[in-house]
């Protein structure tokens, strides 16, 4: 994928999670912020963002403050964590470092004030051993598709873009706000989802049933296949053991022979 798909892939899945409008910031080489606010979602100065980060700039975005919006915010999630996360309740897993930590931005019931969103932000972090201080509610991540000169020159990427589920147990555990029709389970419940949940007829919502939706909805997207081997080792390792490389090689492949029937 390029660098333009990144960023296309996170408006998007911001876009389907209802927010049309946002805030950017800009941090130049030297320290000074720059902002655009309440701008709208399609309409951003793409060419200007390119050029200052080209010249050392970082690259900020968060849904724009004064609204409420149904999507929680987690920085400085692990990779494993992130990615079960997103495959179990959809949402989106942006990598901002070499070193593996992510920006997860997941999806709430119902649209929740700055507010409700801290709150939630509080128990998630807490459930997934997410950045404590990064949960005001209104906090910044990084841009999909852009340079991350605190760590090296290296590029922001969109990992996953995974859609809510419709018809997941309501999420007891949780605080209001992320509990209704849609809501959370516990995150890190150690019995996963069942095939053939309410509401999901004949859909797999095993770890290997995620993973195999992941790898072919990655290799559908384009992405090099042996990128998505490598990130699948990486999600699978803590279940697989020795076994993660074996088990991605083979799974990569049957879903680019998916791929390819569906195509050909």
């Amino acid at each position: 994928m390029k660098a333009a798909d990144h960023t296309r892939t996170m408006l998007a899945a911001w876009s389907e999670a209802g927010v049309d409008r946002v805030d950017l910031a800009v941090r130049s080489a030297e320290g000074k912020m720059l902002w655009q606010r309440n701008r709208a979602l399609q309409d951003l100065p793409m060419a200007w963002l390119r050029g200052a980060n080209a010249h050392g700039s970082e690259i900020y975005i968060r849904p724009a403050r004064g609204f409420d919006w149904a999507l929680v915010f987690l920085d400085d999630v692990a990779i494993p964590v992130a990615m079960e996360a997103a495959g179990r309740h959809g949402g989106l897993v942006v990598q901002t470092s070499p070193a593996g930590g992510c920006h997860l931005w997941l999806p709430c019931p119902t649209p929740l004030d700055e507010d409700g969103r801290c709150r939630a932000q509080r128990w998630l972090a807490g459930q997934l051993g997410a950045d404590p201080a990064s949960v005001s509610g209104e906090h910044l991540g990084r841009l999909a598709g852009f340079r991350n000169w605190k760590r090296g020159g290296c590029w922001v990427n969109a990992l996953a873009w995974v859609r809510p589920i419709k018809g997941l147990r309501q999420a007891l555990d949780a605080p209001p706000e992320l509990q209704g029709k849609r809501g959370l389970a516990p995150p890190l419940a150690s019995a996963p989802a069942k095939s053939g949940a309410p509401g999901m007829p004949g859909r797999d919502l095993s770890p290997s049933g995620r993973e195999w939706a992941w790898v072919c909805s990655r290799i559908e997207m384009g992405m090099d296949p042996e990128r998505v081997r490598r990130e699948l080792v990486v999600m699978a390792s803590g279940r697989r053991g020795e076994d993660a490389e074996r088990y991605a090689r083979r799974t990569v492949a049957r879903a680019m022979a998916k791929v390819g029937r569906s195509q050909g």
